[in-house]
């Protein structure tokens, strides 16, 4: 069996959650400017990637995506969703 280290697993989601606000961040930025966004299904990715926490901190922080079902609910449902897979394993 693959021995996982906890350090490297807290590195992991401290980055991919910093990800999430900044993603959330950035495409809040290019909405007011009108210009390029970043794809809904990639903000979606980052959450399933184990940065849901930062997405939802970053959707709240900068009132991006907060009107969208798929966000307001789909980003909670992950993160639950991925304490229960912790647990289980």
């Amino acid at each position: 069996m693959i021995e996982i280290n906890i350090k490297y697993v807290i590195i992991y989601l401290i980055i991919i959650n910093l990800i999430g606000i900044l993603a959330m961040y950035i495409d809040k930025k290019k909405a007011i400017k009108g210009s390029w966004r970043i794809p809904e299904k990639t903000l979606i990715m980052i959450s399933v990637l184990g940065g849901g926490i930062g997405a939802l901190i970053g959707m709240y922080l900068f009132r991006h995506k907060t009107k969208k079902l798929k966000f307001t609910i789909g980003i909670p449902v992950i993160i639950i969703c991925e304490i229960l897979l912790y647990y289980i394993l």
